[in-house]
């Protein structure tokens, strides 16, 4: 009885992390299904994020496709800044490592800036250098 006891919460472990992978897998379906209509997209635990001409197009990744998706133009883009930890920081030095990054588009005709999260520089840095010629 006690072996049992003991080994029922791993047993309930064991469920949560399936049910996690699944939900994951669910997500990146909906993401590979979104995704295809634009020419260049990435997807991370934050945002997704498609580029398709001068139109970025991004939003949350949920398991029934992306939800509070929202569309800007790069002619409409002043500034591109990459993000680390709320502080501006080089597309060309990038820190090594830290959290909360994110590119940030400042808008020409007003004092609006877009946001859209990364998990991880390198990608951010790649992002930000594609879309800084692609403006250009």
């Amino acid at each position: 009885m006690e072996r049992g006891l003991i080994w029922l919460p791993l047993l309930g472990l064991f469920f949560w992390l399936a049910w996690q992978g699944r939900n994951e897998f669910q997500k990146v379906e909906a993401y590979q299904n979104w995704a295809q209509q634009f020419e260049k997209s990435k997807y991370d635990i934050y945002a997704v994020l498609g580029q398709s001409g001068n139109e970025l197009t991004w939003g949350k990744p949920t398991r029934t496709g992306p939800i509070d998706l929202k569309t800007f133009s790069l002619e409409r883009v002043q500034e591109i800044r990459l993000l680390v930890e709320e502080k501006p920081v080089a597309l060309e030095t990038p820190p090594n490592k830290g959290k909360a990054i994110a590119l940030e588009f400042v808008m020409q005709d007003s004092q609006d800036t877009v946001r859209i999260p990364f998990t991880e520089i390198p990608i951010a840095v790649e992002w930000g250098k594609y879309l800084l010629r692609k403006k250009n």
